[in-house]
């Protein structure tokens, strides 16, 4: 069995690193550390002057309008945020926390599975080492598809644990549970069927686990829960699907050697190097000799993930927080090894290194609004004076009647959406073409019949292919809106009337 040389693998390494504790012990010091980074997080959230930046004011705006579909993604981030609207209010801080929350669950489960595997201490140091990662960190202050994703992701991992320790229908209805629901937060638990696949190829008692009518169970319910996402984009033409596609972006020369050195520094960025560097030298040792079917498991569920997106990255491109998956096994995998080889100092490094990289990332956005980087620096100067720009907006539509706002891009549309939120002026996409590029010109298209005038916004200045649509356009004074010191963004205005264009 999986555990079966636990206690004996692990016992006297264990003790390596730090005094020996029960397992309770183990249990509630890792209930204590994660509650107090928890707690830290969300006094961050709280205290930070950073605006939802355009993806978080996005599914902001889905959870206004509850579905079993977006244009994007499939569900769940709009639930989860509205449910923390619903029991918090609609601040920023409210909107991402339960970012933190889901990271320090997830965190909990590494425990469980650590402890199942290997040892309590190997669960402790997992779950501590997973909450502290850079990546973890950055995406703790953040409001994205992957919280949900990764917390599912890491429960269909226990079960899958479970079902191959113990070959019962209870876990394999679990398992299809965990399996399914993750498919409602973000399209790449998909991989785990890869996951499965690769873990069933070198493991006979994966094999056996899947048998006895357990795998075809465990499919059917992933299948019945995923199923209202299907058929919303069935009705909505797969929009979905297409955006899925469009991100993969196959190209010639399918040969981009710069993305890939750009996916692979952003794994060493958001595992740590150290880890990073501990997982690739230590998984070509393992995948040589499968010595220990424990490790295996967890290799199964990492390296895959990593390999396949490796060569997506070389075909064309690859984000990197595309391989979130792989990281809740392969924390595991590492810290067992660490701890088996008695690699304190290197763990101690690792450990300081990103600790102080989680105290910036928490306590950085509470002087947004006062620290230069965050207007030199393009992604954060995407994250400020949000709200200042629709108090600008505001005020123009304070100065005459206008029937409606008309934007021209998807982050201003998803931003005024969010800090015009009190503002009873209806707001339109602009849609360059019939189909549909974004949410917002799916769901709210500017057509014939708006009210007018109509006030055009943008970032980019009056655009002539869309003010040629209408008889009368007056210009409108552009507004400067401070960002941090130096810097400013502008806005553009103009008063519209007249639509002769059509609804294309």
């Amino acid at each position: 069995m999986l555990a079966h040389e636990s206690s004996k693998a692990y016992g006297s390494s264990d003790a390596l690193i730090g005094p020996p504790l029960s397992d309770r012990g183990y249990a509630l010091l890792t209930l204590l550390c994660l509650g107090i980074l928890l707690a830290f997080r969300l006094l961050a959230l709280h205290a930070s002057k950073v605006d939802l930046v355009m993806d978080e004011a996005q599914y902001w705006t889905w959870s206004r309008d509850l579905d079993f579909g977006y244009f994007s993604k499939p569900p769940m981030i709009a639930w989860v945020i509205r449910a923390m609207s619903e029991t918090c209010g609609l601040s920023e801080a409210c909107a991402r926390a339960a970012s933190p929350i889901l990271y320090t669950l997830t965190s909990g489960l590494l425990f469980v599975i650590g402890r199942t595997l290997f040892s309590a201490r190997t669960g402790f140091w997992a779950a501590i080492i997973f909450v502290t990662l850079p990546g973890v960190s950055y995406a703790s202050a953040l409001i994205t598809t992957d919280a949900p994703l990764i917390f599912l992701w890491t429960l269909m991992l226990f079960f899958w644990v479970m079902l191959v320790k113990h070959q019962s229908m209870g876990f394999a209805i679990l398992l299809g549970i965990a399996f399914g629901t993750g498919l409602l937060a973000k399209q790449a638990m998909i991989y785990a069927v890869l996951c499965i696949a690769c873990h069933a190829i070198v493991s006979r008692e994966a094999r056996e686990a899947l048998k006895g009518g357990r795998a075809i169970v465990a499919g059917l319910i992933a299948v019945a829960l995923f199923s209202p996402n299907i058929f919303w984009n069935a009705e909505h033409g797969w929009p979905t699907a297409r955006h899925t596609g469009d991100n993969m972006g196959w190209r010639a020369p399918y040969v981009h050697p710069f993305e890939l050195l750009e996916f692979i520094g952003a794994q060493f960025a958001l595992f740590g190097p150290i880890l990073f560097a501990v997982l690739i030298r230590a998984a070509i040792r393992q995948v040589q000799d499968r010595e220990d079917p424990r490790k295996t498991l967890l290799l199964c569920f990492s390296l895959p993930i990593l390999v396949t997106l490796t060569i997506q990255a070389l075909l064309s491109r690859a984000h990197g927080n595309w391989a979130a998956t792989a990281y809740p096994a392969a924390t595991i995998f590492v810290t067992a090894v660490l701890l088996e080889q008695g690699r304190r100092t290197l763990l101690a490094i690792s450990m300081a290194l990103h600790i102080v990289v989680a105290a910036v990332i928490g306590i950085a956005p509470a002087f947004a609004r006062s620290w230069q980087p965050f207007e030199q620096l393009l992604f954060l100067r995407s994250s400020i004076a949000w709200e200042e720009t629709a108090d600008a907006v505001r005020k123009i539509l304070s100065e005459a009647p206008y029937g409606a706002v008309l934007v021209d891009t998807r982050d201003l549309t998803a931003e005024l959406l969010y800090y015009m939120r009190d503002v009873d002026t209806p707001l339109y996409a602009w849609k360059r073409k019939p189909d549909p590029h974004h949410h917002y010109q799916m769901t709210r298209p500017f057509v014939a019949g708006v009210p007018e005038p109509v006030l055009l916004v943008s970032l980019h200045s009056c655009r002539r292919s869309i003010s040629k649509k209408f008889e009368r356009m007056t210009p409108l004074e552009p507004v400067e809106i401070p960002l941090v010191s130096n810097r400013t963004r502008t806005l553009y205005a103009c008063a519209l009337s007249g639509y002769r264009g059509g609804d294309k």
